[in-house]
């Protein structure tokens, strides 16, 4: 048997539960595909693309749905020995990768005010043109049950408002694509045990001042994110159920206990039927 033949065994056997169950949840849920899609499962070299990559791979085997991927890799400007990982651990995992080039990094390399931040924006842009130019409808990223949790606290604490990574979002600049986030269930702590089960390794952020830096998050570029991260921890050691509770948290509000809410350019206050 072929390495990456018993490592896809250990996403529907050993991890049934945790990963593969999880991947399948958030597909049916929140109805990410459609029959007749072409998905681009964008891949940026770190744990939780690969492995949504592989989730794929199972799913076209076990569902009969008919749809189609392409497995894309941007390279905004990777140093050489972060590139050749990717292409060797694609190899290793018998994912055939399509990539591509960018000059992101470059572009922002001199900027002061949230480089990483214009950096994610231009990937995202980049991710969509290819996706395009390949037929397809949908980009699937592989933002994780972790990183919800800690975006919508990152959102009341830094951004004053209530906001959650959503499942899926219509492009509003790229009309009839689509963004999904199929790993939208699975825990963080699970992908790095199934990492560490098959013995595999990473780069460990799609950004090149990991060369620099310790901590890398996927979007802000600051230590934001790794600050939920410990909260949540420190949290969970006093109530385990803390991060399930943060995510049914946005799945559950009741608008007469908001004193305002904003839909698209709207502002609804509670004061504006108060007496009615």
């Amino acid at each position: 048997m072929e390495k990456y033949e018993e490592i896809e065994k250990t996403i529907t056997k050993s991890y049934r539960k945790e990963i593969w169950k999880k991947f399948i949840q958030g597909i049916t849920e929140y109805e990410m595909i459609s029959e007749g899609d072409k998905i681009a499962v964008c891949i940026s070299g770190g744990k939780d693309s690969m492995l949504m990559s592989k989730c794929f791979q199972e799913l076209k085997k076990h569902r009969k749905m008919n749809f189609d991927v392409q497995f894309i890799v941007m390279d905004p400007g990777y140093n050489q020995i972060n590139r050749q990982k990717i292409i060797s651990n694609a190899k290793l995992l018998n994912i055939p990768i399509i990539i591509f080039e960018t000059n992101i990094f470059n572009s922002v390399a001199e900027i002061q005010d949230h480089p990483c931040y214009l950096c994610a924006r231009m990937r995202r842009g980049y991710l969509y043109e290819k996706a395009k130019e390949l037929g397809c409808n949908k980009i699937a990223l592989g933002h994780h049950f972790n990183d919800v949790i800690e975006t919508i606290l990152m959102g009341m604490f830094y951004g004053a408002q209530m906001q959650t990574m959503m499942p899926k979002v219509k492009s509003t600049s790229h009309p009839g694509m689509e963004l999904i986030r199929p790993m939208y269930y699975i825990k963080e702590a699970d992908i790095i045990r199934w990492v560490n089960r098959n013995n595999l390794e990473f780069i460990q952020c799609a950004c090149r001042f990991t060369e620099n830096y310790t901590n890398c998050n996927n979007s802000d570029g600051s230590s934001k994110r790794e600050e939920m991260k410990t909260l949540i921890k420190d949290l969970k050691k006093v109530y385990d159920n803390i991060d399930i509770n943060i995510f049914r948290s946005v799945q559950n509000v009741n608008l007469d206990t908001i004193i305002s809410y904003r839909k698209k350019d709207n502002i609804y206050h509670f004061l504006d039927n108060y007496n009615n």
